[in-house]
């Protein structure tokens, strides 16, 4: 919805996120819903991750399976059809693939950059977080908790203001 809030977040001292989009989407409070559309970068996609979080029948996971270009060319600014529809015999990797290409998988995973990076540039370059100062999962975890609890209210604060505008 724009407002760039965190719902949801964890600390893992996993080497990659490969394992982590349903453990990540688990970590949802359940009063706040199931979320209908999940959009994660390619290092979380993981097919068996994916099938975890549809398994409720109401989401839907948009994961890049590949490098982006972060440059957008002539033909992004194109207006295209919709892709054709996938022979039956296809591999995961190819519907991920093609979810992508459709207009609510761009759609979709165009809100990604537009909400999920924002955060982390503003946790990052204005309130300086950079480094984790605590040793140790469970007091890493209680670290992360204070950054993102901080920007919330950081948060709440500019959406109070901006709404008296």
């Amino acid at each position: 919805d724009g407002s760039l809030l965190i719902l949801a977040a964890h600390v893992t001292d996993c080497a990659n996120d490969k394992q982590q989009l349903a453990p990540t989407i688990a970590c949802i409070s359940e009063a706040l819903g199931v979320p209908v559309s999940v959009a994660a970068d390619n290092g979380y996609y993981s097919q068996e991750q994916v099938n975890l979080v549809e398994a409720n029948g109401e989401t839907t996971v948009y994961a890049a399976v590949g490098k982006q270009s972060q440059h957008r060319t002539v033909a992004d600014l194109e207006t295209h059809a919709e892709p054709a529809p996938l022979e039956p015999e296809t591999t995961p990797i190819e519907k991920m693939a093609h979810r992508l290409k459709t207009a609510a998988g761009k759609a979709t995973y165009k809100l990604r950059k537009e909400t999920v990076e924002p955060v982390f540039g503003i946790i990052k370059e204005v309130m300086g977080f950079r480094r984790f100062h605590l040793r140790g999962i469970q007091k890493a975890s209680l670290e992360w908790d204070l950054v993102t609890l901080s920007f919330n209210v950081k948060r709440l604060f500019t959406l109070k203001n901006l709404t008296r505008a």
